[in-house]
């Protein structure tokens, strides 16, 4: 483990409250754009999640996985806002 737990344990209490918000905003967004937004915010957060636990573990294969899951929701998050424009007409 890396020295500075205590920024390890702020990191990940930031992460976890950045998650809720999005989490609530994802349930209550009043219109489908919101939602969207709200899900490619916790994308992003997940994949910065995967790159904190890669340099935790000291492991890399983590910063692939995050690489692919950041770029496989960003396709979907620019599909569904397609989707919602009426095709990208």
């Amino acid at each position: 483990m890396v020295n500075g737990s205590g920024l390890w344990i702020l990191a990940v209490a930031l992460l976890f409250c950045g998650m809720g918000l999005a989490m609530a905003r994802l349930l209550l967004g009043p219109t489908t754009a919101d939602r969207i937004v709200a899900a490619d915010t916790l994308a992003v957060i997940t994949t910065a999640g995967l790159v904190g636990l890669a340099a935790w573990l000291d492991n890399p294969v983590y910063l692939d996985v995050a690489l692919v899951y950041g770029v496989l929701s960003f396709v979907g998050s620019v599909a569904m806002a397609r989707a919602i424009d009426g095709g990208g007409k």
